[in-house]
């Protein structure tokens, strides 16, 4: 027998999840729901009391959000679930992303009223690109205007072409009660005494059987043994359909949608069920895939290969987060950090539960831990064993479009404070620190004026630290918008001894940009024509990194240059002086020569901002929004208010919460996604 079935068992239990959704959809609160009944905390934990479990930061409670991703653990129906509460804010998407890496499946949480909303989209779209396997929990059914059919069609129409809905709501609004299970033709009733199961009520008796009948067609029509079931009785039974749904959400074909109330305990032990039931096990997803195309499967017995994915500096020392993909960490193990190249020891690993660890002898394939004693691993660093060396695709992250200038306000304290920067960009990533090469001062870069607040924030209450935080400048670049053709660069170089030869002709040319113009702020393409041989493919390469050198600073400020395609069509060596080093020189000058010959545009980020106003107040917003340089792209009426989407310069932004406040009288709110870079005017 293999290692991987003596140790099948063990991992066919476990469940690494997300909890993903736009802010204030109700994502800490289903986490803490599910904690309680599964019997991991004694008391439910309330947003608005500050006494939740995974946002325990001090400013999560403060500010009512969730900030940072938080790991906990709870068993269900003999299952170990591993879940990870993640940010909705649209600054924090980065925290999201980090986590989405590492998890195997996730549940979206949607608001009841508003569905789908902007954030929730981004979130999608990032679970995409890492291929999780998602369900839908569709939340806040007790809220007036709560409608569960409206919200399916939001996904449907923005998400997912095949929403298959499982349940079918007991009462509207105030009046909701609880839930018909359609996969198993139940009625759950949740009372004062918990649920209760029970047969569909009369009422609802025909509306049940007409839902599970669509229900089943359009799993029919995405499972082949359903559709050969279908065919031929013609219905599906309980145990194919649920195993169909579980085929389908795997593979992404088809997503499971659950409804209920978690803020009233209705709706979260089936919404236990249906992770247990649909999302997949460390085996039931593919092997991890190393940069060299080696694969590694879910074998706690096999060469050890794990993701940093969260970095965090602790009373307790400094935690490393890890995602186990292959193989057995044990307390002492030597690992290699194949960023660095240098091998650590590990001191202790520690099962997370928030803000509370517990200490454990080793951890294996499957597990999400956190370790001691790395000091050199950063996030997105692979360990493994060092006689077996892997690097597993990183998370990808995203260029900070806001800065602003921090400075201590004591002299005493700038090395302390360079030092805790320098740690705060450890932690997250998506902070960046430089030094502006004019002014002397230190920038702090990051994805928003929410995300820059909190960074400050941490300086004086993590770190003791009086600073000074100047007003939020936005992150510009530059495009071409008129290229040139044939531009002829000749790097000669005779300084004794070896010379430098590269000779190179450059086409250079606007990409195309995205919607409405907008760039996403890391368009760059090259390729080369040249025909004979005339530049060798290994200078060939070499011109690429020196083009891309170039990109770092354009001609009309120094900003970074993105939307171009530069093509290199011709060129000419020497047999002795050129080299590498030659061709990277001439491939930065060169292009540095043909943007200034170009014409170029100085490009702005912009935003796609979703206000939410009564409707006594939807004049005085659109006007402000012009005011602002925004370009309204759609309203529509809910209940009333309405929903005002519009993109507007990141910087116009800044400050407008309270305008915005100010001018509905605290009945406005907002939400802003980034949507790229647009000329700045």
């Amino acid at each position: 027998m293999s290692n991987l079935s003596k140790r099948a068992e063990p991992l066919a239990v476990v469940r690494n999840l997300g909890i993903l959704a736009h802010v204030d959809a109700g994502k800490t609160t289903v986490t803490e729901r599910m904690l309680y009944l599964a019997g991991a905390t004694y008391k439910r934990g309330e947003v608005h009391d500050g006494t939740t479990v995974t946002d325990f930061d001090q400013q999560e409670r403060e500010r009512g959000i969730t900030i940072f991703a938080a790991a906990v653990s709870c068993s269900w129906d003999g299952h170990r679930v591993n879940l990870i509460d993640t940010p909705g804010h649209v600054d924090f998407s980065d925290e999201v992303e980090r986590s989405l890496r590492v998890l195997d499946g996730a549940i979206a949480v949607f608001d009841a009223v508003a569905g789908v909303e902007p954030q929730s989209e981004s979130v999608w779209r990032r679970a995409d690109r890492y291929g999780v396997p998602r369900i839908a929990f569709v939340n806040k059914l007790d809220r007036a205007g709560a409608d569960l059919d409206a919200a399916v069609e939001s996904i449907r129409r923005r998400l997912h072409r095949a929403p298959l809905v499982v349940q079918l709501p007991i009462g509207r609004e105030d009046a909701f009660a609880g839930v018909v299970d359609l996969v198993r033709m139940r009625a759950l009733v949740w009372t004062a005494d918990g649920c209760q199961e029970g047969p569909v009520p009369d009422d609802l008796l025909e509306e049940a059987r007409r839902r599970r009948r669509l229900l089943e067609e359009s799993v029919a029509e995405l499972h082949a043994e359903a559709l050969e079931e279908f065919c031929a009785r013609p219905s599906v039974s309980d145990g194919t359909l649920a195993a169909a749904l579980r085929d389908l959400t795997r593979s992404g074909a088809g997503l499971v949608v659950l409804c209920g109330s978690a803020y009233r305990n209705r709706g979260i032990e089936p919404l236990l069920d249906a992770v247990v039931a649909y999302l997949p096990s460390p085996l039931d997803v593919p092997a991890v895939r190393g940069e060299d195309g080696e694969e590694r499967a879910a074998d706690p017995d096999g060469p050890l290969a794990a993701l940093a994915f969260k970095v965090n500096a602790t009373a307790t020392g400094r935690l490393t987060y890890v995602r186990v993909y292959s193989g057995t960490m044990r307390k002492g193990d030597t690992v290699l950090d194949t960023g660095t190249g240098r091998t650590e020891r590990v001191s202790r690993i520690l099962r997370v539960q928030a803000d509370r660890h517990t200490e454990v002898d080793r951890a294996a394939a499957g597990d999400i831990v956190a370790v001691v004693g790395l000091k050199s691993a950063r996030t997105g660093t692979t360990l493994c064993a060092p006689g077996a060396p892997l690097v597993l695709e990183p998370p990808s992250a995203t260029e900070p479009v806001v800065s602003v200038a921090v400075e201590a306000r004591q002299s005493t304290d700038t090395d302390r404070l360079a030092s805790a920067l320098a740690r705060l960009a450890e932690e997250d990533p998506s902070l960046a620190v430089r030094t502006d090469a004019e002014t002397g001062q230190t920038l702090l870069s990051g994805m928003g004026e929410l995300h820059l607040e909190v960074a400050a924030e941490k300086l004086r209450r993590d770190h003791g630290l009086a600073v000074s935080v100047g007003r939020p400048q936005v992150a510009h670049r530059e495009t071409v918008v008129r290229g040139v053709s044939g531009l002829l660069y000749r790097h000669v170089k005779q300084d004794g001894g070896a010379g430098q030869f590269a000779h190179v002709v450059l086409d250079v040319a606007p990409l195309d940009g995205g919607p409405d113009g907008a760039l996403d702020g890391g368009g760059f393409e090259f390729r080369s024509t040249v025909v004979g041989g005339r530049v060798p493919r290994e200078y060939v390469r070499a011109v690429e990194a020196g083009c891309r050198d170039a990109l770092a600073a354009g001609p009309l400020g120094g900003h970074p240059v993105t939307g171009l395609r530069v093509t290199l069509t011709d060129g000419a060596t020497h047999p002795k002086d050129s080299s590498d080093l030659a061709f990277r020189t001439a491939g930065r000058l060169g292009l540095r020569e043909a943007l200034r010959a170009c014409a170029m545009e100085l490009l702005e980020p912009v935003v796609e901002v979703t206000v939410t106003v009564p409707d006594d107040a939807a004049g005085g917003v659109l006007g402000d929004l012009a005011a602002r340089r925004g370009r309204v792209s759609g309203s529509a009426a809910r209940g009333g208010t309405v929903v005002i989407t519009a993109v507007v310069p990141l910087a116009e932004v800044f400050g407008y919460a309270t305008q915005l406040r100010s001018r509905t009288k605290g009945r406005g709110t907002f939400t802003t996604r980034p949507a790229g870079y647009a000329p700045a005017r």
